[in-house]
């Protein structure tokens, strides 16, 4: 391990509570902003303020991450896609809480849960999070625009909701051009998390019997007495 791979190892470790709580404070400062509409002038400052700070911050680790790289430019960006869409999009900043999450289920590089809870542990962080935001996200573009059907954030949530499950009553719906690219980018992870779930959960039932028929004295089929 050369001195730039510590420096950065060095520094993820320092950063990961800080930049954790700063995700917190931008989705509380940003759903406040969006969702107490009456607020005073002031407080609405102050939540302004605490979603640039942490913007800031993430601007900061980003810039930090790339330097001890020792990549150009491009070739950090091509390495760490993710990283560079939660910078433009802050709002799914929140969802690096699940690997907090992954890392206080561990003990002695030992995963506390197995595979496949972790796996479904995960999806629902994920879910709840990703809702959230998208939720807020679509609220705050859709509201009081012209023909919009999604007026409060309830109906909001709701759609969020079907949309994640990949219902789509239709009864509610964007109109909006960033509400409906937020639409199509649920829609893409509601398919990938239900299908993970999924998966799990199936392989998980297949251990089980698995298990039990491997347990089974020979020659005594299962329901015989």
């Amino acid at each position: 391990m050369n001195d730039r791979q510590r420096q950065r190892e060095r520094w993820e470790r320092r950063t990961e509570t800080p930049l954790a709580v700063a995700s917190l404070a931008y989705l509380a400062g940003y759903a406040v902003r969006v969702l107490a509409r009456d607020l005073p002038p002031g407080w609405r400052d102050v939540c302004l303020a605490v979603v640039l700070a942490a913007w800031a911050l993430f601007a900061v680790d980003y810039a930090v991450r790339l330097r001890l790289s020792g990549l150009g430019p491009l070739r950090f960006l091509r390495g760490h896609v993710l990283d560079t869409v939660v910078l433009v999009l802050p709002l799914l900043r929140p969802l690096r809480m699940v690997s907090v999450y992954d890392k206080v289920q561990r003990r002695r590089d030992r995963a506390r849960l197995t595979l496949y809870a972790r796996v479904m542990a995960y999806a629902g962080l994920t879910v709840a999070l990703l809702g959230f935001a998208g939720a807020l996200t679509v609220y705050h573009v859709e509201y009081g625009a012209p023909g919009a059907t999604i007026r409060t954030f309830g109906d909001s949530v709701w759609w969020t909701c079907a949309t994640l499950a990949t219902v789509g009553y239709g009864d509610v719906t964007p109109v909006t051009p960033v509400g409906r690219v937020t639409a199509v980018g649920l829609m893409a992870c509601g398919l990938a998390l239900l299908g993970a779930v999924t998966g799990s959960f199936s392989s998980w039932l297949i251990q089980v019997f698995t298990r039990e028929d491997e347990k089974r004295p020979p020659g005594n089929p299962p329901g015989a007495s």
